[in-house]
């Protein structure tokens, strides 16, 4: 019944975005830093964006993803 529920709520909190989404605590975590997608101040996830990360589009979070500017090889090498 709860997963029935879940469908219609526009913001999800982390236990029930496992649930919409059909991944373990860990995977959830890797696809949502991947996609940018973080919860709100209030702790929950929107559900507009976890269906754009099922489908494979680009990060909508107000949020963004991370401000990393540094270059990969500057990062390994610990200059900068």
């Amino acid at each position: 019944m709860k997963a029935i529920a879940i469908c219609f709520k526009p913001y999800l909190k982390p236990v029930e975005a496992m649930i919409y989404c059909n991944l373990e605590h860990t995977a959830l975590a890797e696809r949502l830093g991947a996609c940018g997608i973080f919860k709100s101040p209030g702790g929950y996830y929107a559900r507009s964006d976890l269906d754009l990360m099922m489908s494979g589009g680009q990060n909508r979070s107000p949020l963004g993803r991370r401000n990393d500017t540094k270059p990969k090889s500057a990062r390994s090498r610990g200059k900068m």
